[in-house]
């Protein structure tokens, strides 16, 4: 039985998953909430059938019964002979979070599912808040990780971080062009190396397309990275590798992802609107938007195809 509202449950949303969670338990949680939603919900009036039901003559005296036709409700649709009319959803998950860490996590429902491989093939990129702390070094490069060493960071200047910073984003937007395949020397190339579309049509390490520092507060310091084929991890070895870069160490105390593709900090349901209705309206609002990137990334991808390769461009 399909109800109104599993009409209104085919497409993309996000969920803002809070740290200590894990995804696993975040997408049980929304299939939970969504079933209880649905189930809730006025159920149909029942079917009618026609029954001969045996009864008296009416108008007659004497005691002869008669079968008369009758129209009573079909019971076997009936919530309480049935039980619930949904028992499972089909709930994908987008990019994912680890434990640790926090953020937009894109979920698919119903058709929405067939829409996250489009996502994957998209490679959009990601923007995380990654805050830092100088003068010690774990096994696991977080704050709570076995401490492996201890230094000194007063020598620490934000010029300094930043200097690195642009190393790093310089040598992974190299990388960048090389896991795309394009031939700059071509115009199409270079227009959308301007507009900032360049992406890699395959699988590659993590690529980070930018990278900068918003707050600096020895020990402490706050990094807005946009990247995309990351994992958590590596965002965390990242901050310890800077620690290194500034002749001191650090852990990485919170990853915290603010952007998924399209979907932004403002779309995330918070846990308090894990529920049918609050989903439903996410997925309607979110179904425009989703259409226009996807059209526009796979005409992107079509002229990425037809980009001329380095010995078309000189007529050999």
């Amino acid at each position: 039985m399909r109800s109104s509202g599993m009409k209104q449950l085919q497409g993309l949303f996000a969920v803002y998953k809070p740290p200590g969670l894990k995804w696993l338990h975040v997408r049980e949680t929304v299939e939970l909430q969504l079933l209880k939603g649905l189930n809730a919900e006025k159920p149909p009036a029942p079917e009618q059938r026609v029954r001969f039901l045996l009864g008296p003559v009416e108008g007659s005296e004497e005691k002869k019964l008669t079968l008369t036709a009758t129209s009573v409700p079909t019971l076997t649709t009936h919530r309480l002979v049935r039980g619930p009319a949904f028992t499972s959803l089909k709930i994908g998950v987008g990019h994912r979070l680890d434990v640790q860490a926090s953020g937009v996590l894109v979920l698919a429902v119903g058709h929405g599912c067939r829409l996250l491989t489009d996502v994957y093939d998209a490679h959009f990129t990601k923007d995380y808040t990654v805050r830092g702390l100088l003068g010690k070094a774990t096994d696991n490069f977080c704050e709570d990780g076995r401490l492996v060493e201890k230094t000194t960071y007063d020598h620490v200047t934000r010029e300094m971080l930043e200097r690195i910073l642009a190393v790093i984003q310089g040598s992974h937007q190299k990388a960048l062009v090389m896991y795309s395949n394009l031939d700059l020397k071509s115009q199409e190339a270079y227009e959308m190396a301007v507009q900032g579309v360049i992406r890699p049509m395959n699988k590659s390490p993590m690529l980070i397309s930018g990278i900068r520092c918003l707050h600096f507060a020895p020990p402490e310091f706050l990094l807005e990275v946009q990247c995309m084929h990351e994992t958590q991890q590596q965002l965390r070895k990242l901050v310890h590798e800077i620690g290194l870069e500034l002749k001191s160490t650090a852990v990485c105390t919170q990853v915290r992802r603010t952007r998924d593709g399209f979907f932004r900090l403002d779309d995330a349901l918070l846990r308090t609107q894990w529920n049918l209705h609050s989903i439903q309206a996410a997925v309607r609002a979110a179904a425009p938007r989703v259409a226009t990137e996807l059209k526009k990334n796979l005409s992107l991808r079509l002229g990425h195809q037809q980009l001329p390769s380095a010995g078309q461009a000189l007529g050999l």
